[in-house]
């Protein structure tokens, strides 16, 4: 039987929980790394989810995909374990972005960009 809507939920935040922690950790390991976020359908999570580490300018990203890439995979992972989901970190479902990327392209619009850009379904 497939999870129920407080099921879901919970899985929701114990994500939240441990993405938050990556995030905290990374702030203090990683040049010009902001914030991160995920999207995901929860009721096909392995298939959907994406975990998005956004940093501050295009450069800082760049370095980061050649010099922190593993870290942040093993960051990603650690996370995922931690909340007990069974996915592996990809390039799938582990994306680089920027907030100088997001103010050129979309105005600064988050929202609009992730929906973009990031969609859950589909790569």
């Amino acid at each position: 039987m497939p999870p129920g809507k407080r099921e879901l939920a919970r899985i929701e935040r114990q994500l939240i929980t441990t993405l938050t922690e990556a995030c905290e950790i990374a702030k203090g390991e990683i040049k010009g790394f902001a914030w991160l976020t995920h999207t995901a359908d929860l009721s096909a999570l392995a298939q959907t989810l994406k975990v998005i580490w956004v940093f501050e300018t295009l450069a800082d990203k760049t370095l980061a995909e050649v010099d922190a890439k593993a870290r942040i995979f093993e960051l990603t992972a650690i996370a995922l374990k931690e909340a007990n989901i069974d996915v592996t970190p990809s390039a799938r479902n582990v994306r680089f972005d920027s907030e100088q990327e997001c103010q050129r392209a979309h105005a600064g619009d988050w929202h609009r960009r992730l929906a973009r850009l990031h969609t859950a379904k589909g790569d």
